[in-house]
């Protein structure tokens, strides 16, 4: 049986196409019949604790700025995940000064994905001097923005 002219010049008509593209034709007419249905796509979660669209996880990045919003900032990094403060003196306490270090380790909201560094110094005679930092204060701030973190994250799904 011979085939018809019509069939025989479509067949000639993709053999001269590259197997690449035949290949791709191949698989755009599959994927068009697929899905053809009324079923809504499904949404992407928004609040989930890995939201990336910096290098760090945002909560934690816009939770750090929040809690050190007060101090001025000599540096951020919003892909490495640093935030390094300008000497902040607290007007209650003279004479004495901080700064902080805040390093985003990880994509995860995650307790082990912050850290915070503090230096202390206190004025004596007339210079500054370096002074030891109570670990509490160190802890108590990466708890604060923790807490602002995992509240920012609850915001977020709330609003979905």
């Amino acid at each position: 049986m011979r085939p018809d002219k019509e069939s025989y010049t479509m067949t000639m008509r993709f053999s001269r196409l590259p197997f690449a593209t035949i290949s791709a034709l191949t698989v755009l007419s599959a994927l068009a019949a697929c899905g053809g249905g009324q079923k809504a796509r499904p949404k992407a979660d928004l609040a989930a604790s890995k939201i990336t669209t910096i290098g760090v996880n945002s909560y934690l990045w816009r939770a750090s700025l929040e809690t050190l919003s007060f101090i001025p900032l000599l540096q951020t990094d919003s892909n490495g995940g640093v935030i390094v403060t300008d000497w902040y003196a607290n007007p209650n306490a003279a004479g004495e000064r901080m700064k902080l270090t805040v390093s985003i380790l990880d994509q995860d909201l995650r307790a082990d994905a912050l850290r915070v560094a503090a230096s202390r110094q206190v004025m004596q005679g007339g210079q500054w001097i370096d002074a030891p930092v109570k670990a509490a204060t160190v802890q108590k701030l990466e708890e604060i923005i923790l807490t602002k973190a995992r509240d920012l994250r609850r915001m977020t799904i709330n609003e979905s």
